[in-house]
């Protein structure tokens, strides 16, 4: 049977072994991670201890010629919400498999910031390496590399350093960059390469962001950046490695061709004709339109007749000049590997997705895509995760805008333009350089409300703001935490959502930030809605355990179990990822990560403001009548769908500790 492989290295010492783990019962690198922090009980220590592993790997069948499976998995525990977090990058496996490892778990701290180089051959593991940079040196090369900065200016800086042993490896390096040892938010950056140029391949940049990864890396353990790469091939059987026999064998468990199937699940993201766009930002726009959270969510206090108005000045000057530049297939790619998909849409030489560009764009007020394009490259070049920094940029400027916060304590010089009634797009733009001002700033900047926000996060942040300004809380009768949305997790620890109007992403649950939830826009009994959540969590869990691409579930929930067999494990694949989520969420109770009620008001009406939104009109009363008791009563009743599906504890959700 089919081992997992997992390369330990300690960075402090150099030293490295491979532990085999057997499967069924590790099957990726979500379970190899959960088994590797129980060993080392970092749960008991501060997020930033050198026990606190960054596990990152491959699923099972990297290696194989199955479209959408080169997703390289990260799995760590999060400076943000205290707890065990996942996240991952697409395409990166495809060449980090022939390293020799499904994964690496990267422990201990290094006395100077390392890149470690894992080098691969045909038996697997031939060595790793060492490399080291002084901060000056790394502090240099953020400032500035080839015309770029931060992480991507690194990025350009190891292809040349390492050519040779990236050209050797066919390896594509992976970098944190200066968000990474500053604040809470950062990212793991990759870039595909070109190999035959020895370049950087556009629009094939992805990230491993939420939850703070990047930071993790830097602050725990000192590590600059991962080579990982070589000349291995896994032990696969020939089914998977044989493009005609793999595709003749998948036809009748599927019912159609094979890449029919895969055409049909991923046409949202290639191209929908019936749309004329492509990709996440050219789908979500037309099919969410008012439903769409913008303006710091304060879109879900407007009437639908106006948030149509506003929609449509969106669409005009922010959607439509992507679609009409990415209609040209030249301008799609994938993430690095071989993909009938080709995702990734570029639109000026930038990838542009719906997640980042919404955060820096509509959620800030900005609705011209020229302007959330640069504030996206440098968030992304400053290794931020994008999807939280618009949330934290989205709240500062409307803390100035509410007079909680003055200009000049962020570093501005004058107040944002977030009333949506303006109508006026040039006057929103102001907010475009304004927000590219608070992003350096939480870097470079000499604030000291903004090191608060970098250094502990928009909970613990928020909390201290309102006893620092508590006048200016009182007069304008708002607390800076009534202003951002996020799930609390036990004292300080926190999360906040993707950018869709829904319950779903604001539930107790263990692992949020993520697509592990029911994200529609919709509003039903909670016990019915929890149904929902339960089935999505187990799905989300079992691919992305799998290394595969979400974008592919469409075709892949439905075979996974067969998958599996055909590759000689017999696997419950529902009830595995049943029981290894319940074990996070018993780590998370060991770290003192469990959930606690919404505190936020902005939290709280993202929730009630749909039963009004359809109109249900016993929940619309007893929130009328009840507010906070009725909300209460809503989380509890879904919540216990949830603990009992997944056989938490009783008190895993308590609305005090």
């Amino acid at each position: 049977m089919l081992d997992y492989k997992v390369l330990r290295i300690d960075v402090n010492t150099g030293n490295w072994t491979i532990e085999l783990y057997k499967t069924p019962e590790v099957l990726g690198p979500i379970d190899a991670g959960i088994v590797i922090h129980e060993k080392l009980q970092s749960w008991n220590k501060d997020v930033f201890d050198p026990s606190n592993a960054v596990v990152i790997g491959a699923g099972i069948f990297a290696g194989s010629k199955l479209f959408g499976t080169h997703r390289l998995v990260a799995i760590f525990r999060s400076p943000e919400s205290k707890g065990l977090h996942i996240s991952a990058m697409g395409g990166a496996a495809y060449r980090f498999i022939g390293c020799g490892v499904h994964a690496i778990s990267i422990e201990g701290r290094s006395e100077k910031p390392a890149i470690i180089i894992v080098k691969g051959g045909s038996q697997g593991v031939e060595g790793v390496e060492l490399k080291y940079m002084e901060y000056e040196e790394l502090e240099k090369v953020y400032n500035g590399y080839k015309g770029k900065i931060g992480a991507y200016a690194l990025i350009e800086h190891i292809l040349d350093v390492y050519r040779d042993v990236i050209a050797t490896l066919k390896a594509r390096p992976i970098v944190v960059g200066p968000a990474s040892w500053k604040t809470i938010y950062g990212a793991l950056i990759s870039i595909d390469v070109n190999f035959n140029k020895m370049s950087i391949a556009e629009g094939s940049e992805d990230f491993a962001a939420r939850g703070g990864i990047g930071s993790v890396l830097a602050q725990a353990h000192n590590v600059v950046a991962i080579i990982a790469g070589g000349g291995y091939k896994p032990q696969l059987p020939i089914e998977f490695t044989d493009a005609v026999k793999l595709f003749n064998l998948l036809a009748p468990l599927l019912g159609k061709n094979y890449v029919s199937s895969v055409n049909e699940a991923t046409i949202k993201y290639r191209f929908d004709s019936k749309i004329g766009a492509g990709g996440t930002f050219g789908v979500n726009y037309p099919h969410y339109r008012e439903f769409l959270p913008i303006f710091n969510y304060n879109s879900i206090y407007i009437s639908r007749l106006l948030r149509k108005r506003i929609i449509d000045i969106l669409l005009e000057n922010f959607w439509k000049p992507f679609k009409v530049g990415i209609s040209n297939p030249k301008t799609w790619t994938t993430c690095g590997e071989p993909c009938p998909a080709a995702c990734k849409k570029v639109w000026l030489g930038k990838k542009t997705d719906y997640e980042p560009f919404n955060g820096l764009g509509p959620m800030i007020g900005v609705m011209k895509i020229e302007l959330t394009a640069r504030l996206v490259d440098l968030a992304d070049q400053l290794g931020f995760d994008a999807i939280t920094i618009g949330h934290v940029v989205a709240w500062l400027l409307e803390a100035v805008y509410r007079g909680l916060l003055m200009p000049e304590e962020l570093g501005l010089n004058h107040k944002p333009a977030l009333d949506p009634m303006l109508m006026n797009v040039d006057e929103w733009a102001k907010n475009a350089e304004l927000a590219e001002k608070i992003l350096y700033n939480l870097i470079h900047g000499p604030s000291n409300v903004l090191k608060i926000v970098a250094t502990r996060g928009v909970r613990a942040a928020s909390k201290y703001l309102d006893e620092v300004y508590a006048e200016r809380v009182r007069k304008t009768g708002m607390k800076f935490e009534d202003l951002i949305v996020y799930q609390p997790y036990g004292d300080e620890g926190y999360m906040t959502p993707n950018y869709y109007w829904t319950p779903g992403l604001l539930l107790p649950i263990p692992v949020t930030g993520k697509y592990w939830t029911n994200y529609t826009s919709t509003f039903t009994e909670p016990e019915e809605f929890a149904k929902t959540v339960v089935v999505r969590i187990i799905k989300e869990y079992a691919i992305e355990n799998a290394g595969l691409c979400r974008f592919h579930r469409g075709w892949a929930e439905k075979i996974l179990n067969k998958l599996y067999g055909l590759m000689g494990i017999e696997v419950d694949i529902d009830h595995h990822s049943k029981e290894m989520y319940r074990k996070i969420a018993e780590y998370n109770i060991k770290a003192g990560a469990k959930p606690r009620l919404l505190e936020s008001t902005r939290a709280k009406d993202v929730i009630v403001s749909l039963a009004y939104e359809f109109n249900i009109a016993e929940w619309s009363k007893k929130f009328s009548e009840s507010y906070d008791e009725a909300l209460k009563e809503w989380i509890n009743r879904a919540t216990k769908v949830v603990v009992e599906q997944f056989d938490l504890p009783p008190d895993w959700f308590k609305e005090k500790e």
